[in-house]
Protein backbone atom coordinates (compact mmCIF):
# COMPACT_ATOMS: atom_id res chain seq x y z
CA UNK A 1 0.00 0.00 0.00
CA UNK A 2 1.07 3.25 -1.04
CA UNK A 3 2.95 5.46 1.81
CA UNK A 4 2.14 2.72 5.11
CA UNK A 5 3.79 3.48 7.95
CA UNK A 6 5.49 0.70 9.85
CA UNK A 7 5.29 0.55 13.60
CA UNK A 8 8.43 -1.02 15.57
CA UNK A 9 6.74 -3.16 18.44
CA UNK A 10 8.81 -1.05 21.30
CA UNK A 11 7.52 2.02 20.08
CA UNK A 12 3.92 0.88 20.41
CA UNK A 13 4.53 -0.73 23.94
CA UNK A 14 6.44 2.33 24.97
CA UNK A 15 3.54 4.64 23.25
CA UNK A 16 0.68 2.56 25.32
CA UNK A 17 2.93 1.89 28.37
CA UNK A 18 1.39 -1.58 28.40
CA UNK A 19 4.60 -3.21 29.87
CA UNK A 20 3.70 -5.44 32.73
CA UNK A 21 6.37 -6.79 34.89
CA UNK A 22 8.61 -9.51 33.40
CA UNK A 23 8.18 -10.55 30.23
CA UNK A 24 8.92 -14.24 28.78
CA UNK A 25 8.76 -12.52 24.93
CA UNK A 26 11.15 -9.77 26.07
CA UNK A 27 14.07 -10.76 23.47
CA UNK A 28 11.48 -11.85 20.74
CA UNK A 29 9.34 -8.26 20.71
CA UNK A 30 11.93 -6.24 18.57
CA UNK A 31 11.29 -8.49 15.78
CA UNK A 32 7.50 -7.09 16.34
CA UNK A 33 5.91 -4.79 13.49
CA UNK A 34 2.15 -3.62 12.77
CA UNK A 35 1.56 -1.90 9.36
CA UNK A 36 -1.17 0.38 9.41
CA UNK A 37 -3.64 -0.83 6.75
CA UNK A 38 -7.57 -0.09 5.38
CA UNK A 39 -10.47 -2.84 5.95
CA UNK A 40 -10.55 -2.50 1.80
CA UNK A 41 -7.10 -3.86 1.49
CA UNK A 42 -8.21 -7.09 3.37
CA UNK A 43 -9.22 -9.87 1.20
CA UNK A 44 -12.69 -11.40 2.25
CA UNK A 45 -13.61 -8.43 5.10
CA UNK A 46 -16.99 -7.73 3.21
CA UNK A 47 -17.63 -11.22 3.01
CA UNK A 48 -16.96 -12.31 6.93
CA UNK A 49 -19.84 -13.44 8.93
CA UNK A 50 -19.17 -10.39 11.18
CA UNK A 51 -21.65 -11.08 13.93
CA UNK A 52 -20.13 -14.41 14.73
CA UNK A 53 -17.14 -12.71 15.79
CA UNK A 54 -18.98 -9.97 17.12
CA UNK A 55 -20.61 -12.44 19.19
CA UNK A 56 -17.04 -14.10 20.44
CA UNK A 57 -15.98 -10.30 21.02
CA UNK A 58 -19.03 -9.58 23.47
CA UNK A 59 -17.67 -12.89 25.26
CA UNK A 60 -14.29 -11.44 25.46
CA UNK A 61 -15.99 -8.37 27.27
CA UNK A 62 -17.19 -10.68 30.08
CA UNK A 63 -13.55 -11.00 31.01
CA UNK A 64 -12.71 -7.47 30.12
CA UNK A 65 -15.03 -5.56 31.73
CA UNK A 66 -13.96 -7.38 35.39
CA UNK A 67 -10.57 -5.93 34.81
CA UNK A 68 -8.73 -2.83 36.60
CA UNK A 69 -9.64 0.00 34.15
CA UNK A 70 -6.23 1.81 34.85
CA UNK A 71 -4.43 -1.61 34.15
CA UNK A 72 -3.16 -2.66 30.50
CA UNK A 73 -5.10 -5.54 28.64
CA UNK A 74 -3.70 -8.52 30.10
CA UNK A 75 -0.82 -9.73 32.26
CA UNK A 76 1.58 -9.85 29.18
CA UNK A 77 2.23 -6.32 27.07
CA UNK A 78 -1.18 -5.31 25.89
CA UNK A 79 -2.32 -3.21 22.82
CA UNK A 80 -4.00 -0.33 25.00
CA UNK A 81 -5.44 0.62 28.17
CA UNK A 82 -7.98 -2.09 30.08
CA UNK A 83 -10.46 1.61 30.44
CA UNK A 84 -10.19 2.06 26.47
CA UNK A 85 -11.51 -1.71 25.60
CA UNK A 86 -14.41 -1.26 28.80
CA UNK A 87 -15.32 1.05 26.28
CA UNK A 88 -15.37 -0.52 23.21
CA UNK A 89 -17.26 -3.27 25.29
CA UNK A 90 -19.75 -0.94 26.51
CA UNK A 91 -20.92 0.09 22.66
CA UNK A 92 -20.84 -3.53 21.55
CA UNK A 93 -23.56 -3.83 24.59
CA UNK A 94 -25.71 -1.46 22.91
CA UNK A 95 -25.10 -2.69 19.22
CA UNK A 96 -27.03 -5.20 17.51
CA UNK A 97 -25.30 -8.47 15.82
CA UNK A 98 -27.03 -6.54 12.20
CA UNK A 99 -24.27 -4.43 12.57
CA UNK A 100 -21.25 -5.87 13.60
CA UNK A 101 -19.63 -5.17 10.17
CA UNK A 102 -20.10 -1.29 11.30
CA UNK A 103 -19.38 -1.85 14.60
CA UNK A 104 -15.95 -3.01 14.31
CA UNK A 105 -15.22 -0.35 10.97
CA UNK A 106 -16.28 2.65 13.30
CA UNK A 107 -14.48 1.69 16.29
CA UNK A 108 -11.33 0.09 15.01
CA UNK A 109 -8.66 -0.06 12.41
CA UNK A 110 -6.65 -2.76 11.33
CA UNK A 111 -2.91 -2.93 11.14
CA UNK A 112 -0.88 -5.77 9.37
CA UNK A 113 1.29 -8.05 11.75
CA UNK A 114 4.66 -8.84 11.19
CA UNK A 115 7.38 -10.46 12.86
CA UNK A 116 10.53 -12.74 12.55
CA UNK A 117 10.79 -16.22 12.27
CA UNK A 118 7.88 -16.88 9.36
CA UNK A 119 4.57 -17.28 10.00
CA UNK A 120 2.51 -20.82 11.09
CA UNK A 121 -1.79 -21.47 11.87
CA UNK A 122 -2.45 -25.02 13.51
CA UNK A 123 -5.45 -26.11 14.59
CA UNK A 124 -7.26 -27.55 17.97
CA UNK A 125 -10.32 -29.03 19.06
CA UNK A 126 -12.32 -30.26 21.44
CA UNK A 127 -11.48 -34.21 22.01
CA UNK A 128 -13.77 -36.72 23.38
CA UNK A 129 -12.36 -39.61 26.02
CA UNK A 130 -13.86 -42.54 27.26
CA UNK A 131 -13.01 -42.55 31.31
CA UNK A 132 -14.76 -43.55 35.05
CA UNK A 133 -14.21 -41.86 38.36
CA UNK A 134 -12.46 -44.94 39.28
CA UNK A 135 -9.16 -46.92 38.18
CA UNK A 136 -10.83 -50.05 37.19
CA UNK A 137 -11.25 -52.19 34.54
CA UNK A 138 -9.35 -50.45 31.45
CA UNK A 139 -9.53 -47.09 33.09
CA UNK A 140 -5.63 -47.22 33.80
CA UNK A 141 -4.45 -43.44 32.86
CA UNK A 142 -5.39 -40.78 35.13
CA UNK A 143 -5.90 -37.37 34.62
CA UNK A 144 -4.31 -35.12 36.65
CA UNK A 145 -5.38 -32.29 39.23
CA UNK A 146 -2.59 -29.31 40.03
CA UNK A 147 -0.40 -30.24 42.46
CA UNK A 148 -0.28 -27.94 45.39
CA UNK A 149 3.35 -26.77 46.84
CA UNK A 150 5.08 -28.95 44.93
CA UNK A 151 8.43 -27.00 43.07
CA UNK A 152 9.62 -28.36 40.93
CA UNK A 153 6.98 -30.02 39.33
CA UNK A 154 8.53 -33.68 38.29
CA UNK A 155 8.36 -33.68 33.85
CA UNK A 156 6.23 -36.55 31.85
CA UNK A 157 8.62 -39.38 32.37
CA UNK A 158 8.37 -38.92 36.23
CA UNK A 159 4.97 -38.62 36.21
CA UNK A 160 4.29 -41.24 33.94
CA UNK A 161 6.66 -43.34 36.58
CA UNK A 162 4.44 -42.83 38.88
CA UNK A 163 5.99 -39.39 40.65
CA UNK A 164 2.19 -38.46 41.59
CA UNK A 165 0.83 -41.27 43.15
CA UNK A 166 -0.63 -41.64 46.46
CA UNK A 167 -1.38 -37.45 46.29
CA UNK A 168 -4.95 -37.66 45.32
CA UNK A 169 -4.76 -35.72 42.41
CA UNK A 170 -6.52 -38.14 39.95
CA UNK A 171 -9.68 -36.35 38.34
CA UNK A 172 -10.09 -39.10 36.41
CA UNK A 173 -9.11 -42.35 34.39
CA UNK A 174 -9.18 -43.05 30.86
CA UNK A 175 -8.67 -46.10 29.14
CA UNK A 176 -5.92 -44.89 26.26
CA UNK A 177 -2.52 -43.13 27.20
CA UNK A 178 -2.81 -41.86 23.40
CA UNK A 179 -5.88 -39.96 23.69
CA UNK A 180 -4.85 -38.61 27.08
CA UNK A 181 -1.25 -37.54 25.61
CA UNK A 182 -3.44 -35.75 22.91
CA UNK A 183 -6.10 -34.00 25.42
CA UNK A 184 -2.44 -32.65 26.90
CA UNK A 185 -1.95 -31.33 23.42
CA UNK A 186 -5.23 -29.64 23.33
CA UNK A 187 -5.40 -28.28 26.48
CA UNK A 188 -9.40 -29.18 27.22
CA UNK A 189 -11.85 -31.95 26.48
CA UNK A 190 -14.53 -34.12 27.32
CA UNK A 191 -14.47 -37.30 29.03
CA UNK A 192 -17.83 -39.67 28.64
CA UNK A 193 -18.08 -41.61 31.54
CA UNK A 194 -19.06 -45.11 31.66
CA UNK A 195 -22.65 -44.33 33.14
CA UNK A 196 -23.26 -42.08 29.87
CA UNK A 197 -22.52 -39.01 31.87
CA UNK A 198 -19.70 -36.11 30.54
CA UNK A 199 -17.12 -34.09 32.25
CA UNK A 200 -15.84 -31.20 30.68
CA UNK A 201 -12.43 -30.55 31.46
CA UNK A 202 -10.30 -27.49 31.52
CA UNK A 203 -6.70 -26.28 31.49
CA UNK A 204 -5.22 -25.42 35.20
CA UNK A 205 -1.50 -25.61 34.64
CA UNK A 206 1.62 -27.14 33.49
CA UNK A 207 4.62 -28.65 34.87
CA UNK A 208 6.66 -25.71 33.22
CA UNK A 209 8.85 -27.74 31.43
CA UNK A 210 9.54 -27.70 27.69
CA UNK A 211 7.24 -28.75 25.13
CA UNK A 212 8.38 -30.55 22.43
CA UNK A 213 6.73 -31.72 19.18
CA UNK A 214 5.96 -35.60 18.46
CA UNK A 215 5.68 -34.89 14.93
CA UNK A 216 8.84 -33.18 14.40
CA UNK A 217 10.54 -35.62 15.91
CA UNK A 218 8.87 -38.71 13.79
CA UNK A 219 10.15 -36.41 10.95
CA UNK A 220 13.64 -35.76 11.83
CA UNK A 221 13.66 -39.54 12.79
CA UNK A 222 12.38 -39.73 8.90
CA UNK A 223 9.55 -42.17 9.96
CA UNK A 224 7.02 -39.70 8.61
CA UNK A 225 7.87 -37.69 5.50
CA UNK A 226 7.13 -34.04 6.92
CA UNK A 227 4.30 -33.15 4.62
CA UNK A 228 2.21 -36.23 6.17
CA UNK A 229 2.50 -35.18 9.51
CA UNK A 230 -0.94 -34.81 11.15
CA UNK A 231 -2.75 -36.82 13.99
CA UNK A 232 -3.79 -39.11 11.74
CA UNK A 233 -0.55 -40.43 10.94
CA UNK A 234 0.98 -39.52 14.32
CA UNK A 235 -1.52 -41.61 15.84
CA UNK A 236 -1.27 -44.26 13.39
CA UNK A 237 2.67 -44.32 14.25
CA UNK A 238 1.72 -45.25 17.43
CA UNK A 239 -0.65 -47.55 17.51
CA UNK A 240 1.60 -49.76 15.37
CA UNK A 241 4.54 -49.42 17.69
CA UNK A 242 2.72 -49.65 21.02
CA UNK A 243 6.72 -50.60 22.58
CA UNK A 244 8.01 -47.08 21.59
CA UNK A 245 5.36 -45.13 22.16
CA UNK A 246 5.56 -44.66 25.48
CA UNK A 247 9.39 -43.38 24.74
CA UNK A 248 8.47 -41.31 21.83
CA UNK A 249 5.70 -39.72 24.06
CA UNK A 250 7.80 -39.05 27.42
CA UNK A 251 10.24 -36.66 24.54
CA UNK A 252 7.81 -34.07 25.35
CA UNK A 253 8.51 -33.57 28.98
CA UNK A 254 5.87 -30.53 29.34
CA UNK A 255 2.86 -31.79 31.07
CA UNK A 256 -0.39 -30.45 31.61
CA UNK A 257 -2.94 -30.48 34.65
CA UNK A 258 -6.78 -30.29 34.72
CA UNK A 259 -10.05 -29.23 36.47
CA UNK A 260 -13.38 -29.70 36.00
CA UNK A 261 -15.65 -27.09 34.72
CA UNK A 262 -19.45 -26.20 34.91
CA UNK A 263 -21.00 -25.02 31.55
CA UNK A 264 -21.41 -26.14 27.61
CA UNK A 265 -17.98 -25.54 26.06
CA UNK A 266 -14.62 -25.71 26.65
CA UNK A 267 -12.53 -22.74 28.60
CA UNK A 268 -9.76 -20.72 27.18
CA UNK A 269 -6.89 -19.27 29.02
CA UNK A 270 -9.15 -15.65 29.01
CA UNK A 271 -11.53 -17.37 30.57
CA UNK A 272 -14.15 -17.15 29.06
CA UNK A 273 -16.27 -20.01 26.40
CA UNK A 274 -14.20 -20.66 23.39
CA UNK A 275 -16.25 -20.23 20.23
CA UNK A 276 -15.66 -22.82 17.49
CA UNK A 277 -14.23 -20.74 14.42
CA UNK A 278 -13.86 -17.49 16.05
CA UNK A 279 -11.59 -18.38 18.60
CA UNK A 280 -8.00 -18.06 18.59
CA UNK A 281 -5.27 -19.13 20.93
CA UNK A 282 -2.31 -16.71 20.19
CA UNK A 283 1.09 -15.75 22.10
CA UNK A 284 0.31 -13.65 24.94
CA UNK A 285 4.04 -12.21 24.74
CA UNK A 286 2.00 -10.08 21.61
CA UNK A 287 -1.36 -9.99 22.02
CA UNK A 288 -3.71 -9.80 25.03
CA UNK A 289 -6.73 -11.95 25.45
CA UNK A 290 -9.96 -10.07 23.64
CA UNK A 291 -8.87 -8.45 21.14
CA UNK A 292 -9.92 -9.45 17.52
CA UNK A 293 -7.08 -10.43 14.85
CA UNK A 294 -7.78 -10.94 10.87
CA UNK A 295 -6.98 -14.31 9.95
CA UNK A 296 -6.42 -15.33 6.12
CA UNK A 297 -4.65 -18.82 6.31
CA UNK A 298 -5.86 -22.37 4.02
CA UNK A 299 -7.25 -25.13 5.39
CA UNK A 300 -5.79 -28.60 4.59
CA UNK A 301 -8.40 -29.52 2.21
CA UNK A 302 -7.46 -26.47 0.40
CA UNK A 303 -10.29 -24.09 1.18
CA UNK A 304 -9.32 -20.50 1.96
CA UNK A 305 -9.91 -19.11 5.41
CA UNK A 306 -10.59 -15.43 5.79
CA UNK A 307 -12.12 -14.34 9.00
CA UNK A 308 -12.37 -12.30 12.11
CA UNK A 309 -11.07 -13.99 15.25
CA UNK A 310 -10.71 -13.40 18.58
CA UNK A 311 -7.90 -13.93 21.20
CA UNK A 312 -9.22 -16.02 23.86
CA UNK A 313 -6.35 -18.61 24.65
CA UNK A 314 -2.61 -19.80 24.63
CA UNK A 315 -0.53 -22.41 24.45
CA UNK A 316 2.99 -23.23 25.22
CA UNK A 317 3.57 -24.49 21.69
CA UNK A 318 2.35 -20.86 20.04
CA UNK A 319 5.60 -18.72 19.57
CA UNK A 320 5.86 -15.94 17.49
CA UNK A 321 3.42 -12.85 16.30
CA UNK A 322 1.90 -14.24 13.07
CA UNK A 323 1.41 -17.38 14.92
CA UNK A 324 -2.09 -18.56 16.11
CA UNK A 325 -4.29 -22.03 16.76
CA UNK A 326 -7.74 -21.72 15.61
CA UNK A 327 -10.22 -23.67 17.93
CA UNK A 328 -12.17 -25.58 15.08
CA UNK A 329 -14.74 -26.92 17.88
CA UNK A 330 -16.12 -30.65 18.52
CA UNK A 331 -16.62 -33.29 16.29
CA UNK A 332 -15.03 -36.11 13.28
CA UNK A 333 -14.76 -32.79 11.00
CA UNK A 334 -12.83 -30.47 13.69
CA UNK A 335 -10.37 -33.15 14.36
CA UNK A 336 -9.20 -33.99 10.87
CA UNK A 337 -8.84 -30.12 10.43
CA UNK A 338 -6.90 -29.53 13.99
CA UNK A 339 -5.24 -32.90 13.00
CA UNK A 340 -3.80 -32.01 9.72
CA UNK A 341 -3.86 -27.73 10.09
CA UNK A 342 -0.23 -26.22 9.51
CA UNK A 343 -0.37 -23.42 6.89
CA UNK A 344 1.29 -20.11 6.66
CA UNK A 345 -0.35 -16.86 6.27
CA UNK A 346 -1.22 -13.87 7.54
CA UNK A 347 -3.16 -12.15 10.11
CA UNK A 348 -3.78 -7.97 11.31
CA UNK A 349 -4.76 -6.89 14.68
CA UNK A 350 -7.58 -4.44 15.03
CA UNK A 351 -6.70 -1.69 17.70
CA UNK A 352 -9.23 0.90 19.02
CA UNK A 353 -9.39 3.80 16.11
CA UNK A 354 -8.31 6.40 18.65
CA UNK A 355 -5.23 5.13 19.75
CA UNK A 356 -4.24 4.28 15.90
CA UNK A 357 -4.60 8.02 15.66
CA UNK A 358 -1.46 8.07 18.04
CA UNK A 359 0.20 5.64 16.65
CA UNK A 360 0.04 7.17 12.63
CA UNK A 361 1.24 10.24 14.27
CA UNK A 362 4.59 8.22 15.17
CA UNK A 363 5.05 5.51 13.00
CA UNK A 364 8.07 6.60 10.21
CA UNK A 365 6.59 6.81 6.61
Amino acid sequence: MAGFRRLAIPALLGLMLAVNGCDRGGDRLADFSLEDARFADIEGWDEDDHAAAFAAFVTSCEAIERQDPDASLGRKPAMAAVALWQERCRLARNTSGRDAKAFFETWFRPWRVTGAGGSLFTGYYEPLLAGSRTRTGPWLWPIYRMPSGLSPLPDRAAIDAGALDGMGLELLWVDDPVDAFFLHVQGSGRVRLEDGGEVLLGYAGGNGHPYTSIGKELIRRGEIAADDISMASIRAWLAARPDEAAGLLALNRSYVFFRELEGEGPVGAQGVPLTPGRSLAVDDAFFAYGVPLWLETTLPDGAPWRRLMIAQDTGSAITGAVRGDIFFGAGDWAARMAGAMKSPGRSWVLLPATIAVSLMASAEP
